[in-house]
């Protein structure tokens, strides 16, 4: 609906709503004459209205992104943004960081250092706190008064929920991003959440930022744990598999350097052969596996040793321990 308020009618009774944004609105209803389907509409339209009216859009022509943070996984995504095209160096921002060669990695694209995170908040419009969970409770409430409305706060901080982010922000405007490393070649498997006054449009300017390092879904945050036992530790166990698959062709007489450019590639190969062809993992093996062949021999001892039981168990046993690691 265009109009935030339609077919309200002005009557004594009120109700007191209460957004995600923390801001108060009193929203009166025509209980009078109105169905139960027509009340609930209303509700809704008023308070998506209000909360539309609250955030100030960000101007997309002109935004500024700063990170708080200049590791390696700030320095792969504000890379990728630059290298893809959307957004110029000059329009991304970080500070001074301990280890002068972080910055150092930033200036040689172009990137403007800041004396301090301060004035990194100040000057942007998107702010990415790139910074390790351990640390981030204390940066945020360091950082707090500088956190106006305007801003888009993003968290890319592995296992701090949005919750207790917005909690010490003191701001709602949040949205929580879990990229995994693969972010440093472009190949990222990112995942993004919404915070309470987080809006479409908000969503969509960050989908765009990180989909330059990669792919990007939205899923609800109570997801996010079986998440970083898939994507987030799982290019780790597609490194052991790929060392694996090497040894197995050295011990099948193959020299290493060969071995293991075979198993990355094919690797490589097989996952582009999924994302690509659309087809089912499962069909993709059967067209490979003949009658007799050797592929369904090896196929087989891979069953007998438990392989695809022990790859969800890793995930399982990772999603498991990143809740007992989370903060709350």
């Amino acid at each position: 609906m265009a109009d935030p308020v339609p077919n309200l009618v002005p009557v004594p009774n009120q109700v007191l709503i209460q957004d995600d944004a923390n801001v108060a609105a009193t929203v009166v209803v025509a209980f009078a004459a109105a169905t139960e389907k027509e009340k609930s509409d209303d509700v809704v339209c008023v308070v998506r209205g209000l909360r539309a009216m609250e955030a100030i859009t960000i101007p997309t022509d002109t935004f500024k992104v700063g990170f708080i943070g200049a590791g390696k996984m700030a320095e792969s995504i504000a890379r990728g943004v630059v290298q893809s095209g959307v957004l110029p160096p000059h329009r991304i921002l970080t500070a001074v960081h301990s280890n002068p060669s972080r910055g150092t990695a930033f200036e040689s694209f172009g990137v403007k250092l800041l004396p301090h995170s301060n004035a990194v908040v100040e000057d942007s419009d998107v702010v990415i706190l790139s910074v390790k969970p351990q640390v981030v409770k204390n940066v945020v409430l360091q950082l707090k008064p500088k956190f106006s409305k305007k801003k888009l706060l993003v968290s890319v901080a592995a296992g701090v929920k949005l919750k207790d982010l917005q909690e010490w922000a003191g701001h709602t405007r949040f949205i929580r991003v879990m990229p995994n490393t693969p972010a440093a070649v472009g190949e990222a498997a990112t995942v993004m959440s919404m915070g309470g006054s987080a809006t479409e449009e908000d969503g969509e300017l960050i989908a765009k930022l990180f989909g330059a390092v990669g792919k990007v879904w939205r899923a609800d945050e109570k997801l996010f744990d079986a998440i970083t036992g898939l994507s987030g530790s799982g290019p780790a166990y597609i490194f052991l598999a790929i060392e694996a698959l090497a040894d197995g062709g050295v011990a099948a007489g193959l020299p290493r350097e060969l071995a293991l450019g075979l198993a990355s590639q094919t690797v490589l190969g097989a996952a582009s052969m999924v994302v690509k062809t659309g087809k089912h993992p499962g069909q993709l093996k059967d067209d490979v596996a003949s009658p007799g062949g050797t592929t369904i021999a090896g196929i087989h001892e891979l069953e007998k040793s438990g392989f695809r039981g022990i790859l969800m168990n890793a995930v399982v046993a990772a999603a498991k321990r990143g809740k007992e690691l989370s903060p709350s």
